[in-house]
């Protein structure tokens, strides 16, 4: 494979995991949270260090309890910002991407922030595509 195969792959793959960081926005704000297994791999985990789930499944749950409680989704007046995606391929199937990350409330008149923070997310390739193998949310 040339240099230029190899630079094109990688601006690919750039361009996938940085859709599917976006992607989970759009589906946390008015999707289908089950669609998240496109996203995750099975044993992913998610959140803070002191409040890490572990599995899709753990992860699709959380969301749906935020749901429940009007914290996000349709019809709370949401949404996820997502910014300043850096990606790093590590591997030749893992990758790594550093995001900050803002939700906005009242977008219906002038919104405002409630909270921002950051992604660290650990990427891994499976045969359907780049999936999050792990997704450290810190909070500022």
């Amino acid at each position: 494979m040339s240099d230029t195969d190899v630079q094109a792959r990688e601006a690919a793959d750039q361009l996938q995991i940085a859709n599917v960081i976006a992607r989970i926005a759009h589906v946390c704000d008015m999707g289908n949270l089950d669609e998240y297994d496109q996203f995750f791999a099975a044993d992913a985990s998610w959140g803070p260090p002191s409040a890490t789930v572990h599995g899709v499944a753990a992860i699709i749950e959380g969301s749906k309890a935020h749901r429940a409680a009007g914290t996000t989704g349709p019809g709370s007046g949401t949404r996820h910002v997502i910014t300043t995606v850096a990606v790093s391929i590590t591997g030749t199937d893992t990758a790594e991407a550093d995001s900050y990350w803002q939700i906005y409330e009242q977008v219906t008149g002038p919104p405002t922030v409630r909270a921002m923070g950051a992604y660290r997310d650990a990427f891994r390739r499976e045969p359907a595509g780049w999936r999050i193998a792990a997704r450290e949310v810190t909070v500022d």
